[in-house]
């Protein structure tokens, strides 16, 4: 098995004081692997980053259609987003037209990460509600294919029909049985594959063809950057910075994806220690040495050989990709 590859290094002054390594995989669209670092193999939850694997059946089944949903609602539904206005509005008024309430998620509530929104509810002497969870968008997907089924209430349940049509999805686009799952954070099983499983799955959504579920799925990604992250989130902005050409999406503990329609490629990386600034450095190195993104652009400078600044302002190092990751 190989061993995690170094994937960013945090420098302090002339010293090199932290590394931090991962696995990457980039595949095309017959699923061979272009490139890779550290174990392609490797077995791996791919938490958020398989948000658009789960809303699959949300398609496939007609109820998307039946239910009118605007591509909005569908990066909503590949969204981890910071609970701002722009969010839960949407998700808010997505619940009015299937006659649900927050009563009805299984997501959990959850303190919104936009500060504004947390700030208003602190004045309102109001608690967070499920649907600030970062999650609502995809619960809200779950909630209308529930509700296409006619099935029961606890849609977040391992053996209900809902997840049951996830799992099949997932096994069908990574083409690997899952050897089980985790509970996510929102309360939903996330299914395990292999790191190249997932950047499979990943280049069969970036050759789908137009009007296919995983076609329409990224291009709300890619149309609606705002929806899938929030302001000073990478997601949102490297996806802008590449003007909508490739559709980007984190997960929690070092995991991120990026489905590039044009070339017809998917990316798969996990920091192995699970830290977002790694996972981030990664992906914006990998997206560069492709040619889909400008090293110069503000979103890449951000993440990708960004300085290090102390409470005083002061730069005092840098965080940049490892040598091996760029070349």
């Amino acid at each position: 098995m190989s061993k995690a590859a170094p994937f960013a290094e945090i420098w302090r002054g002339p010293f090199l004081e932290s590394v931090h390594s991962g696995h990457a995989v980039i595949c095309d669209d017959s699923g061979q692997i272009v490139e890779a670092w550290g174990d392609p193999e490797k077995v791996i939850l791919p938490r958020s980053s398989s948000k658009m694997i789960q809303a699959l059946p949300l398609i496939n089944s007609g109820a998307a259609d039946a239910a009118g949903l605007s591509t909005e609602q569908l990066a909503l539904a590949c969204a981890s987003h910071q609970g701002a206005a722009i969010h839960t509005d949407r998700v808010g008024v997505w619940l009015d037209t299937l006659g649900l309430n927050d009563g009805d998620f299984r997501c959990g509530a959850q303190e919104p990460n936009d500060r504004d929104a947390m700030e208003a509810l602190i004045r309102a002497h109001e608690k967070p509600c499920q649907i600030h969870n970062n999650c609502s968008g995809k619960h809200s997907g779950f909630l209308t294919l529930n509700k296409h089924l006619g099935t029961g209430p606890d849609y977040e349940k391992p053996d209900h029909a809902v997840q049951k049509a996830c799992l099949e999805a997932f096994e069908t686009v990574t083409q690997e049985t899952s050897p089980g799952y985790g509970i996510d954070g929102c309360s939903a099983p996330n299914p395990a594959c292999t790191l190249h499983g997932m950047a499979r799955a990943m280049a069969h959504f970036a050759a789908a063809p137009e009007g296919s579920a995983e076609a329409r799925l990224h291009e709300a990604m890619r149309l609606h950057p705002e929806l899938v992250a929030g302001e000073g989130r990478a997601c949102t902005e490297l996806m802008r910075a590449m003007d909508g050409k490739v559709a980007l999406k984190t997960g929690a503990e070092g995991f991120f994806i990026a489905i590039w329609p044009e070339r017809k490629l998917g990316i798969a990386l996990k920091a192995a220690c699970g830290t977002t600034r790694a996972a981030e450095c990664a992906i914006t190195a990998l997206l560069v040495k492709l040619g889909a993104l400008d090293a110069n652009h503000p979103a890449a400078l951000k993440r990708m050989n960004a300085p290090i600044t102390n409470w005083r302002g002061l730069q005092t190092g840098m965080l940049k990709p490892a040598a091996e990751l760029a070349r």
